[in-house]
């Protein structure tokens, strides 16, 4: 997609900063993640974009071979894409994009840490049962960008060991990284909620 202006999306203002990215899970539009933002921080503009990719009917962000095996071909181009979008919705919407904080779920958190990886310009990140997308060939600069990242050892999707694979790739990168081990599985749960909030408050004070 090239026409950024017609990709379903959301936005919405707000009136204290970060702005929130909202990254919803497989199977879902850009709505999912509203309620969940609205709780972490009410006050934050967001923006949400829908998934392009279908995959039996269901919105994603990328293609893949099968569950936890991505097409990296496509992952790299749907992560160009994306960091399109948002320099689309930084004149658009007159949003910066490197102030953005990703909240990102399952296939979303995947897109968010692959932006990372990346070496996309955001503010930080908050990834909800993410895994490794992809192992650049060098790091990227992070320069002490926060990002925390929720995982459950009870995730019958994402193994523990890849998150942890996960937050040591962004160390190494220069993030400064949070993990937390929550006991709800691969769905959402009060921490999810509890957690983010908390950790938005200390990095993000004007939250």
């Amino acid at each position: 997609m090239t026409d950024h202006a017609q990709r379903p999306h959301h936005f919405a203002p707000g009136i204290r900063p970060p702005s929130l990215l909202l990254l919803h899970g497989t199977g879902g539009t850009e709505r999912d993640l509203l309620p969940l933002a609205g709780r972490i921080a009410p006050e934050a503009p967001v923006l949400s974009p829908r998934g392009t990719v279908l995959e039996h009917g269901m919105a994603r962000y990328f293609h893949r071979k099968a569950i936890g095996v991505f097409d990296l071909e496509d992952l790299h181009r749907r992560t160009t894409e994306m960091a399109g979008f948002l320099q689309w919705a930084e004149g658009t919407y007159e949003a910066p994009a490197d102030q953005w904080v990703a909240l990102g779920y399952s296939n979303g958190a995947n897109m968010a840490a692959s932006l990372l990886l990346s070496g996309i310009p955001l503010a930080g990140a908050i990834l909800l049962r993410p895994m490794v997308p992809f192992r650049p060939r060098e790091l990227p600069r992070l320069g002490g960008m926060p990002v925390l990242i929720l995982s459950s050892n009870q995730d019958p999707y994402v193994p523990g060991e890849l998150a942890i694979e996960l937050a040591n790739l962004l160390e190494k990168a220069g993030a400064i990284v949070e993990r937390f081990a929550v006991p709800t599985g691969h769905g959402l749960g009060p921490d999810d909620t509890e957690v983010p909030r908390d950790w938005l408050r200390r990095h993000f004070p004007a939250l």
